[in-house]
């Protein structure tokens, strides 16, 4: 896969610029990946379990560190931001790393002292409607009440980047409905740069935004749904026939499979429209057809 390398005069709330990343005597998990995240994009990222989405996301806020590339965030290097940079952070772990000891409301507390921007109207307001013990120790909340909490504490202080890593897969259908309510309210009402990992496919529908594809350490695709719903087909036809076609419309194929009697199926993003030849077969794919093709 070629590597894009951003002009420094692009606009982005994150930047990642040819970065490689693997663990001590483990194998790599991030290659030589580029992406982007720009002002006010929601950003659904799906991949396979151990496809690096967890390491991606934290690469991304400075908690790892690659071996090649560079991580930029509102265009200062990732590991050496500001605390005024970091104030305008929001994030949720996959796992809690709330203070179990602590009751809701000494947490919410203590963490509203570094925020300059804590809405607490905002923190009340979720509170009372998830239904949140507030004197109970953390520890005693179940795992969907630990997340709401997560969920309120990376909310509170109206963050300009929200970063969440499967942030609905301790909750029911009605809490995951919930935060994502919430979620396209913090972007309409502030513009938020929201970036978030999850494997509930169903989800990622209920929202029109971009979906971003992680397969071999690379994001394969990122497009808006509905332009992905639209224009990623399956092709079929003979391999020189593909190769002519994709040749004349300037596309590379995402796959390639080969079929019997010399025949091929490619997955490619076609421009539209696009006039294909009748020996060339075509099929739309949903949503779960392209998280099999593209993971």
């Amino acid at each position: 896969m070629s590597t894009q390398h951003f002009p420094h005069s692009t606009t982005a709330m994150a930047r990642l610029d040819s970065v490689s990343l693997a663990y001590p005597k483990g194998p790599q998990v991030l290659r030589d990946l580029t992406w982007q995240l720009l002002p006010g994009q929601v950003v659904g990222l799906l991949g396979r379990n151990g496809s690096g989405k967890t390491t991606l996301l934290e690469a991304l806020l400075g908690l790892r560190d690659p071996q090649a590339g560079r991580i930029e965030l509102f265009g200062c290097p990732a590991a050496q931001l500001s605390d005024e940079a970091r104030a305008r952070i929001g994030y949720v772990p996959q796992s809690s790393d709330l203070f179990e000891t602590f009751t809701p409301t000494q947490l919410l507390a203590y963490f509203r002292s570094f925020y300059p921007r804590w809405n607490e109207s905002k923190v009340e307001g979720l509170m009372s409607r998830w239904d949140i013990p507030r004197d109970q120790p953390i520890r005693k909340l179940s795992g969907g009440q630990q997340q709401r909490l997560s969920i309120i504490r990376a909310l509170a202080h109206e963050p300009d980047l929200l970063v969440l890593d499967e942030p609905v897969s301790s909750l029911d259908p009605v809490g995951r409905r919930d935060f994502l309510r919430e979620l396209v309210d913090q972007v309409l009402d502030r513009g938020t740069t929201v970036v978030f990992s999850t494997h509930i496919l169903s989800d990622l529908e209920r929202v029109a935004f971009n979906l971003a594809f992680m397969s071999g350490g690379q994001i394969a695709l990122q497009a808006p749904l509905d332009e992905l719903l639209e224009q990623v087909q399956h092709l079929t036809g003979t391999s020189s026939e593909l190769s002519s076609l994709m040749q004349r419309l300037g596309v590379t194929p995402l796959k390639r499979t080969p079929l019997e009697g010399g025949q091929e199926r490619v997955l490619v993003k076609l421009p539209q429209p696009s006039a294909l030849p009748d020996r060339v077969q075509a099929s739309a794919l949903n949503l779960e057809d392209l998280f099999e093709a593209l993971t």
